[in-house]
């Protein structure tokens, strides 16, 4: 893709000033560009299933169909290059359990644990002009909320795929069609049970299985209860044809429960 194609890195989306509610959509594009996609080991073809697999399709086109269908339009934060560039959900240091298996903030392999770059690459280049800004963006997208309406709540989209990848640290436990995850200190009781209510025509929810946690800014985290959050991870087959397919009926039916969830809590 040439340099002049590539989408910014990601994209802060005005919604209505009285709404707390941040859509967060980290996972959702596939854009490389040149001179990183150098440093991937991949031959083109190979790269395209690496993208099929990892990448989180049509999430962001599904916070958009929601945003548009909520009474108060929430916020949208959207990334706007493929995870293998930089994961901005990753801790950037040893916090960051998914290291173990190469795929920290800067993946060194892919979801089938072969070589994504070469041994031995450095990932602070990629931390300094991707991650970091990513990072401070997001912090003050959160704290533009908490100034306007002394909260914010973070809903965190993603899907999965029905079968688990290679990748995957937690995979044995239940794939339910909607995983929700959950953080101790950021996920109060009614912000669930708003999330498990506004998904019940979806098929079934699940809690914390097979992906647990949520997404907040380092600033915030585990420190201001003011920032709510959830991850919504939606199974891939309930909506699209796996791996990489097209999207069908399922992703209106998703993007009217989000919506939902976004008029419940905001």
């Amino acid at each position: 893709m040439p340099p002049s194609s590539v989408p910014p890195p990601f994209a802060f989306l005005p919604g209505d000033p009285a709404s707390p509610v941040l859509l967060h959509v980290p996972h959702s594009a596939r854009a490389v560009p040149d001179d990183v996609r150098a440093g991937i080991l991949l031959d083109d073809p190979a790269l395209e299933r690496e993208l099929d697999h990892l990448t989180d399709a049509y999430t962001a086109e599904l916070a958009e169909a929601a945003a548009a269908r909520s009474a108060t339009t929430p916020w949208r934060f959207v990334n706007g290059l493929s995870r293998l560039v930089v994961d901005p959900e990753r801790f950037p240091d040893e916090r960051e359990e998914m290291r173990a298996v190469g795929m920290g903030a800067v993946y060194t392999h892919t979801a089938h644990r072969a070589p994504l770059r070469s041994l031995g690459t450095d990932p602070e280049p990629l931390l300094a002009r991707f991650f970091h800004p990513y990072a401070r963006a997001m912090t003050d997208a959160v704290a533009d909320r908490l100034a306007a309406t002394g909260r914010a709540v973070i809903v965190d989209v993603h899907s999965y795929p029905a079968a688990p990848l290679p990748y995957e640290l937690h995979g044995t436990g239940p794939r339910p069609p909607v995983c929700l995850g959950t953080d101790a200190f950021h996920t109060p009781a009614p912000l669930l049970a708003a999330a498990r209510e506004a998904f019940a025509g979806c098929g079934g929810t699940g809690v914390d299985s097979p992906f647990a946690g949520t997404y907040v800014p380092l600033a915030f985290h585990r420190r201001d209860p003011r920032v709510s959050a959830l991850m919504v991870e939606i199974r891939r087959d309930t909506y699209v044809t796996e791996p990489g397919g097209p999207p069908g009926p399922g992703l209106d039916r998703l993007a009217a429960a989000l919506a939902a969830l976004v008029g419940a809590v905001g």
